[in-house]
């Protein structure tokens, strides 16, 4: 897999805003992505999406957070440790950051990208997200789509 690309949307989809970054993998999966990029809904899997993270160089992670910002504001981190991420992820937040303390015991940590996309407040049933979050998709998609061209098997050769 050292070639390819893994862009991951992580995320309760039943709660609404928090589930954001399942709604981008859904919508990259049939976007006509180069072929070096797989897209994966990871969902809530925690500790199940650690083989993944194992398996590819580079991933791109798409997320909620709740960090005091405008709803549907992204922003991009490149986290090299599990402190990097912000304090207030949402509801899985614990998941991540143990996985990648995990990666960092296994000595197997990717080159990590994570777009956040600020959320204002965890719904607890449903699958719509709010008009903020949703109105913010296209550039978030946008967004993901430039930076795995960026992240091209030719353009890393360069």
């Amino acid at each position: 897999m050292e070639d390819r690309l893994l862009i991951m949307g992580v995320g309760n989809y039943l709660m609404g805003d928090e589930g954001v970054g399942v709604h981008a993998a859904q919508k990259l999966l049939s976007s006509g992505l180069p072929e070096y990029v797989d897209v994966v809904d990871g969902g809530t899997g925690g500790f199940h999406l650690l083989e993944y993270f194992e398996k590819y160089n580079r991933v791109i992670l798409v997320d909620a957070t709740l960090d005091g910002q405008k709803a549907g504001t992204i922003r991009l981190i490149k986290p090299k440790y599990a402190a990097d991420f912000p304090k207030s992820m949402s509801t899985h937040d614990i998941g991540l950051r143990d996985m990648v303390n995990s990666l960092q015991l296994l000595d197997k940590i990717p080159e990590m990208y994570l777009f956040v996309v600020s959320i204002e407040f965890i719904q607890q049933q449903g699958v719509e997200m709010t008009d903020e979050v949703e109105a913010a998709m296209p550039e978030l998609l946008n967004q993901v789509t430039e930076l795995a061209m960026k992240l091209s098997p030719a353009q890393a050769a360069v």
